[in-house]
């Protein structure tokens, strides 16, 4: 029960890092903050996977949550989504 915990609260702090990383106002809220910070650590773990190998569906460090969770911001803002 406690990881589940654990995945919001880091999810969270990855996903307000990212949007603090990206110039503009995001209209996200709470959910689709903790949303983009636990989606940003798979692709930051599929992207670790790209360079180091190990498996394809894994998460990622503090580093690599960020970096996804950005590119993540990054794809949702040129297709017009979250940001005014």
């Amino acid at each position: 029960m406690f990881w589940i915990l654990g995945w919001i609260v880091f999810g969270f702090l990855v996903g307000l890092i990212a949007r603090a990383l990206i110039p503009g106002e995001q209209a996200m809220g709470c959910m689709r903050t903790i949303l983009l910070g636990i989606a940003g650590s798979f692709v930051g773990g599929a992207i670790g996977y790209l360079l180091q190998g190990g498996s394809l569906i894994q998460s990622s460090g503090w580093i690599g949550s960020v970096v996804g969770a950005v590119i993540l911001l990054a794809l949702s803002a040129r297709r017009g989504k979250f940001i005014d």
